[in-house]
Formats: C-alpha cells, structure tokens, sequence
C-alpha cells in the first residue's frame, strides 16, 4: 500500500516574470524554470521544460512523476506530447526544447524520436544525462535525425533549485528520524 507523500518543503525561490519583448534563449529557459518551481511545490524534482515554434510557447511540462505515478511523467515528454498536440503534427522540426536539467535516456530518444531542431538545458547530468552527460543518443551511428544541442542558460539558478531542494528534503527526513 502506498504511503501519503510528504509535503514538499517551502519553496524559497520566486517565479520570475520576463518581458515578452525579448523572446530569447533566457526568455523560455526562464519560463522552464518557472515550471520547475510548479513542480516543487508539487512535490515533484523540480524540473521543467518549455518546447517554442516560431516565437510561440507550443508546449510545457513539469515532473509529474509523483502524483501521476507514471515513471514516463517527465517535463520533457509533457512538453513533447503538448507541442506535437498544438502543432498538430508529430514532428517537430522548426521547435526548440527549453528544460532545466539534461535530458535522461527516455526524454533523450523522445528528442530523437520528435525530429525536434534544438535542444538547450540549463544543467547537465553527468549520472543520468542523456545528450552528452553520461552518453549521447544524438551521437549514435546511424541515427536518421539529430538535433543541435547547447547548455549553460540559467546554469547557476537551475543549480541552486535543483540542490536546494534536495538538500531541504534530507534535512527534513533527517530531523524526523
């Protein structure tokens, strides 16, 4: 039987508000870590991810691992699934992916799987990374797509969200020991 999770800890950090006249790398990576945010309020890691067509939001997502108790409930592939459902088509040649951490495997082979053009994440992740943390799926010979892949917008404040949370959930399961 399934145990009542826990209650996120206080979110010290702020969404932040962007002028829409700037429509930018740091623009949508911004909008991703508000998404981010969302999700630790929720409970959830608190990554997000921002999928833009041609100036214009066409999908986001937020970890919704937790409550939906589906281990596929990544923000990238809900931001996937909204922008291909928006777009109305699978393939996601002119759309760029803004998300918080590097993608895993599974969100990785979706990247793929989409055709999107680009793909920008804040931080990566050397342990489970999958475009060039650990490995890179968008390296593999004989892929039929690979998209352009940068990092390091938003760096140090994707960092620090994603560290403070973790710390605070140790601190908090250690004090109640």
């Amino acid at each position: 039987m399934d145990s009542p999770l826990k209650p996120a800890p206080d979110c010290p950090f702020q969404k932040r508000y962007p002028s829409q006249l700037v429509r930018d790398d740091k623009f949508y990576m911004t909008l991703a870590y508000n998404e981010a945010i969302d999700a630790w309020k929720a409970n959830e890691v608190p990554i997000g991810a921002i999928v833009e067509c041609r100036g214009e939001v066409v999908g986001k997502g937020r970890n919704q691992v937790e409550f939906s108790k589906d281990p596929t409930a990544h923000a990238e592939m809900i931001a996937i699934t909204q922008a291909a459902s928006s777009i109305g088509d699978w393939r996601l040649n002119e759309a760029t992916l803004y998300v918080t951490k590097e993608p895993c495997p599974m969100c990785s082979g979706a990247v793929i799987m989409s055709r999107l053009k680009r793909v920008l994440y804040a931080i990566p992740d050397p342990k489970m990374g999958g475009l060039g943390g650990a490995f890179n799926v968008n390296e593999y010979p004989g892929m039929n797509h690979t998209c352009l892949v940068e990092s390091g917008t938003l760096h140090d404040d994707c960092m620090e969200l994603l560290q403070s949370f973790f710390r605070l959930k140790r601190e908090r399961n250690q004090g109640s020991i």
